[in-house]
């Protein structure tokens, strides 16, 4: 979406009394979300064309060429585009645009550069989902100085507390920020950070706030340090923490806290578990709010009357609401995957990685449900703390009643056998710190189509631990136990980039 189309998005927003978009970004995405088509079309959303994947005429010879061609043949072609005959221009060509800052007509975030020959295109080839004949360059994160107003603990969906920055709102590319994750106690400690203090946020890849740094000339000595409670109300009646053995993590002791259930519920609806549609986090709130839902299967027995009660919703909203549902249950009849499936439960020390380890090591749920401590432990990655806390969330008896419960509503697909041929198989890939070229995410996606696993922590099986910047106690632990660490560039090489 252009700046101008954001604008007049905006004014019309403001006179229906809605609020207005932060950036093009979250506007554009919004707008394809849309279930109305009509609401989509009417949002002045742009594209330009790049390449062409295939043409019954003969193939133009350069990218150059072929960007011609496609102006000719009707399509819009970026305008901006230049043919860099040394490194030296083309990175003149980035800082360039790198400088233009907010003259431009749309939003971007870097530069790519692309080989010219479609010979050397199709040498190069790919690795992976991207093209090792094009690189893209960022620009620097955009950064904002702030006062951190306070540092309040967030009840996670397993139980864990996270230390959030309550922070004086500041705008930060295009969007305004008033709250940062600050990971956990270490990361309190290694940046120092008080309450009071100023300090140098950016949003990582530009979505996801993070505090660089504090700026410790600008102390007054009224900074108060964080203490870490003993107890937490979010917790429960039994609202006592406790650190987990051999992490920088602390958890409730209650297993059962409101705030936990609250979080694994909004979890098990997202799309990285049972992916339904149209729910997002407010919804399910409502939902729990109201009574309407206590346990995971509870969202299944929904009806159109339920979500009549729920504020926004009228007769077709709801209709839509249970028409997900029921879609969700059997992922367009294929099933859910056994990895959604395990990925939604909020087993404590259970990620989408270890989960899609446990789909492929039993394939069935039945399987999965029967197995013992000794077979976890088995499976590559699976150390004893993951082990323990599978079988005890499988043996737990409140747990099988839910998963009966749950059985009866959704279809389970059979999950494919992860290829053992692939560069990085058997390899386990940990990330500390930011990365510049791409999220910790793609990062990740990406070691795991080339074969490879993603954890979250380091141990002895451990293959490398891949460094950003700022990074955590993970590159201490991995000195430690002698594990490869790798710079950002050494991976990028390693995955072809």
């Amino acid at each position: 979406m252009g700046s101008k189309a954001l604008e007049e998005l905006n004014r019309a927003r403001k006179k229906t009394g809605e609020s207005p978009f932060a950036n093009p970004r979250n506007a554009a995405a919004g707008s394809i979300r849309q279930l109305d088509p009509r609401i989509a079309a009417s949002r002045k959303l742009d594209v330009f064309i790049y390449d062409i994947a295939y043409t019954s005429e003969a193939f133009p010879a350069t990218q150059e060429e072929e960007l011609d061609y496609m102006q000719k043949l009707g399509f819009k072609v970026n305008p901006h585009h230049a043919l860099a005959p040394t490194i030296e221009e083309a990175i003149r060509f980035w800082e360039k645009w790198k400088e233009r800052g907010g003259s431009r007509d749309y939003w971007v975030d870097g530069v790519v550069i692309k080989v010219n020959e479609r010979t050397l295109e199709e040498k190069l080839g790919y690795t992976g989902k991207a093209p090792r004949f094009a690189i893209a360059f960022k620009f620097p994160a955009e950064q904002a100085t702030t006062v951190v107003e306070d540092i309040v603990l967030q009840v996670g969906r397993t139980g864990v507390l996270t230390p959030v920055a309550h922070l004086k709102p500041v705008l930060v590319a295009g969007s305004v920020v008033s709250r940062a994750t600050l990971h956990n106690e270490d990361e309190i400690k290694r940046l120092d950070v008080r309450i009071g203090d100023t300090v140098v946020l950016q949003k990582a890849g530009d979505v996801i706030p993070d505090i660089v740094e504090v700026v410790k000339s600008m102390r007054t000595g009224r900074e108060k340090s964080h203490k870490w409670p003993t107890r937490v109300a979010a917790c429960g009646e039994d609202d006592r923490i406790e650190r987990i053995p051999g992490a920088a993590a602390w958890r409730c002791v209650n297993p059962d806290s409101p705030a936990r259930r609250r979080r694994a519920f909004e979890y098990f609806v997202s799309k990285k578990a049972l992916c339904i549609d149209g729910m997002g986090g407010k919804i399910a709130s409502h939902l729990l709010d109201k009574g309407l839902v206590q346990s995971f299967d509870d969202v299944f027995t929904l009806t159109e009357g339920d979500f009549l009660t729920l504020p926004g919703f009228a007769e077709v909203s709801a209709k839509k609401a249970v028409e997900a549902i029921r879609a969700a249950a059997h992922s367009g009849g294929g099933g859910v995957s056994l990895a959604r499936l395990i990925t939604g439960l909020s087993i404590p020390h259970v990620g989408e990685e270890t989960a899609r380890d446990l789909a492929d090591a039993f394939q069935t749920i039945e399987k999965l449900r029967s197995a013992t401590r000794e077979e976890f432990l088995t499976i590559p990655g699976v150390g004893e703390i993951v082990a323990d806390s599978v079988f005890q969330w499988l043996s737990n008896k409140s747990n099988t009643r839910m998963l009966d419960r749950l059985l009866k509503y959704i279809t389970i697909a059979k999950p494919e056998r992860r290829t053992r041929t692939l560069p990085l198989a058997g390899k386990i890939f940990v990330f500390t710190g930011t990365l510049k070229s791409m999220s910790r995410e793609d990062a990740g996606k990406r070691v795991r189509t080339l074969g490879g696993k993603v954890s979250g922590s380091v141990s002895k099986q451990t293959s490398f631990v891949v460094t950003g910047e700022q990074v955590g106690s993970k590159y201490g632990k991995a000195k430690k136990l002698d594990v490869v660490v790798l710079a950002e560039s050494e991976f990028l090489r390693m995955i072809g980039q």
